[in-house]
């Protein structure tokens, strides 16, 4: 039976759903700190396009995990390790998608295997979601990020109308992270650094604290550690009275947690 044929019918046993398997084509450092992953092949066919800076869902193989055993799985195995990750780009042309990863070593199932990814490697993705701005009516735009987040920033201003303004504002790990990005000549872009991202930071908020807030609607697309959501939530609901519906917020991750912690820590919070 085909490998396609085979994770069709394990996924449909297990979860009604159906993950795809996804073949590397390559693999590099796009910055010091961030690995893009670029998937292509078969598998790939019938992606919905559109879906830049959407959620999706990631199976991991253990290390040196053929992939006949990862799918194997699927059917009633040790289910794999699951990681939330962004939909970077999808190319339909190429048939083509990108997955962007922090970088930081062996420390977490999702950076060990895109640290070692090459041409070949594989892993199991469901999704994507919707991307989190579909609609930009506002007279200027807020994004800000970390480096979890700037796959879902990157997207929401590159998907932005070439008149938008606002500012962006990233915090990285090092000066060396600033990555290129496409997005509208009226968005003020500033990037800061923070190198340490296992210590809380302040330099996010304060810096939009003190911007000169704009008069007329505004939208947002904020993301990245939860502490620092949770302070920014504030300043924009309570003192700036944005609407809920105008303010994508979300905490991705948090300091001292690993993700299904942190998303148990979510929905208890009812966030």
């Amino acid at each position: 039976m085909a490998l396609m044929s085979k994770l069709k019918q394990a996924a449909s046993r297990a979860t009604g759903r159906m993950p795809r398997i996804l073949t590397v084509k390559e693999a590099w450092y796009l910055t010091p700190n961030m690995i893009r992953v670029v998937f292509a092949g078969p598998e790939l066919d019938g992606f919905p396009a559109g879906h830049d800076g959407g959620n999706c869902k990631i199976m991991i193989p253990d290390p040196a995990e053929t992939r006949d055993a990862f799918v194997a799985r699927f059917s009633g195995g040790t289910p794999p390790v699951r990681r939330t990750y962004t939909v970077r780009h999808f190319d339909a042309a190429t048939q083509e998608l990108s997955i962007d990863f922090v970088a930081h070593g062996d420390n977490g199932p999702a950076s060990r295997w895109a640290s070692h990814a090459k041409p070949g490697d594989f892993l199991g993705f469901m999704g994507p979601s919707s991307p989190k701005l579909v609609s930009f009516e506002a007279d200027w735009y807020l994004v800000a990020a970390d480096p979890s987040a700037i796959p879902v920033a990157a997207a929401a201003l590159e998907a932005m109308p070439r008149d938008a303004k606002g500012v962006a504002v990233f915090e990285v790990t090092a000066a060396e992270d600033k990555q290129e990005i496409d997005a509208p000549a009226g968005i003020e872009m500033h990037w800061l650094v923070h190198p340490d991202p296992a210590t809380p930071s302040t330099a996010q908020e304060d810096f939009i604290r003190a911007l000169d807030w704009p008069e007329g609607r505004v939208q947002t697309c904020i993301a990245g550690e939860s502490g620092v959501i949770k302070s920014l939530r504030a300043f924009l609901h309570q003192e700036k009275q944005l609407p809920r519906a105008d303010t994508y917020i979300s905490g991705y991750w948090k300091i001292g947690l690993i993700e299904d912690q942190h998303q148990q820590m979510k929905r208890a919070e009812g966030g």
